[in-house]
């Protein structure tokens, strides 16, 4: 199995095409916008609004700030918000054209989230929509576990 750090690593977008992006979009590249982006480019899995704004330091710009631009984020198509079931939103970078289908391992112990390779081959959800009578079938899976440092 590859190890997934040097993955996501080999397959970040560079800090400027993630700026061009913004521009292309007539959106500016604020201090705190390029932050977050470099924050998010960082990781090898979603974060929080507030991991992303513990991991700013409070004097590049307020929680409310980091709020407003991943909404913005989001609705540009630049990162993607997963849900893990604890009430909280994280949000991944995306890459240009990538839909951000994604399926993770997170452990119920410590929160540890770890992107999982494995999917559902397409003829499972044209099955599942066709016996049900539903069209446009996708689906989002998120697996629970403990993980091995809280065993």
């Amino acid at each position: 199995m590859r190890n997934k750090a040097d993955h996501h690593a080999r397959h970040r977008p560079k800090l400027s095409a993630l700026a061009d992006r913004l521009r292309r979009r007539a959106k500016k590249l604020t201090g705190p916008r390029q932050a977050i982006l470099a924050i998010l480019r960082s990781q090898p899995h979603p974060l929080s609004v507030r991991e992303i704004f513990l991991a700013l330091g409070e004097r590049v710009c307020d929680l409310a700030t980091v709020y407003r631009s991943m909404h913005m984020l989001e609705k540009e198509g630049m990162v993607k918000r997963f849900d893990f079931g604890d009430g909280g939103a994280r949000f991944g970078l995306l890459e240009e054209g990538d839909d951000g289908h994604r399926h993770h391992l997170i452990c119920v112990e410590c929160a540890k989230v770890v992107e999982v390779d494995e999917c559902f081959p397409d003829e499972i959800e044209k099955r599942i929509g066709i016996s049900n009578g539903f069209k446009k079938v996708t689906h989002r899976l998120e697996f629970f576990g403990v993980c091995p440092r809280c065993q």
